[in-house]
């Protein structure tokens, strides 16, 4: 077998062309990553810019019906749990890169510019980072609201619980009632007289009901306190 010589010229120009077409993929992925840092440092612009009453124009028919919410409903929820829903620019917490790369996606599927980022989440959120769960949304107009992302741990089971009090004056007074009640009970027998009596009892639940309102009017006018229907969509700390 007689063996070719080797073309030095040939086997240069087939390296040169390999290598530049490898440079090209290299240049293109290059473009890629860096369009999508561009996007995303772009969203992350507008979740941090105010946000007026805007229709964000879906594709209907790529919407998760699941996913869509009216206002009611979202004031219904806050209002039970004690929660803001606010305009995205007032979280101070850290917004996951997973939301991001959906709004992305959303923005790419739908050919549209999403903006007017609402974030429903405990006040304290909207202050400080905490471990409750962020939901991000973005209007679809007529007072309907598209689910983006959520993020963080689930709200305590007993939380719908432990706000009750604040949802109204009545809920408040209740609740003042019935703390003084079991109150009472700590109080022990004969402190104020040798003999237990009905009126002895509720003389001191009257006595308890009064220190434990009064308590809960000074901590309420002093750290600016209001109830879940003045608080769900106020971006004030004391509205």
């Amino acid at each position: 077998m007689i063996l070719q010589k080797t073309d030095i010229e040939a086997k240069l120009l087939r390296f040169k062309e390999k290598s530049n077409a490898e440079n090209k993929v290299l240049l293109e992925v290059k473009r890629i990553l860096q369009q999508d840092t561009e996007t995303e440092a772009d969203i992350e612009n507008r979740l941090l810019k105010s946000s007026r009453e805007i229709e964000n124009e879906f594709e209907f028919n790529l919407l998760e019906t699941t996913k869509i919410y009216h206002i009611e409903q979202i004031k219904k929820i806050c209002t039970d749990y004690r929660l803001r829903f606010l305009d995205s620019k007032y979280f101070k917490g850290k917004i996951p890169q997973a939301a991001v790369s959906k709004i992305k996606h959303l923005e790419k599927d739908h050919g549209i510019t999403l903006s007017g980022f609402k974030i429903m989440a405990p006040s304290k959120l909207f202050k400080l980072e905490d471990k409750d769960d962020p939901l991000l949304f973005a209007p679809i107009g007529n007072g309907y609201y598209y689910l983006i992302h959520k993020w963080g741990n689930d709200l305590h089971p007993l939380r719908k619980l432990l706000v009750w009090p604040f949802k109204g004056m009545v809920n408040l007074t209740v609740t003042t009632l019935i703390v003084s009640y079991f109150a009472t009970f700590l109080v022990p027998d004969g402190l104020f007289s040798k003999s237990d009596s009905n009126a002895q009892f509720w003389i001191l639940f009257f006595f308890m009901f009064k220190t434990i309102g009064a308590i809960v009017i000074y901590y309420g006018f002093a750290k600016g306190k209001n109830f879940n229907p003045a608080i769900w969509n106020s971006k004030y700390f004391n509205a």
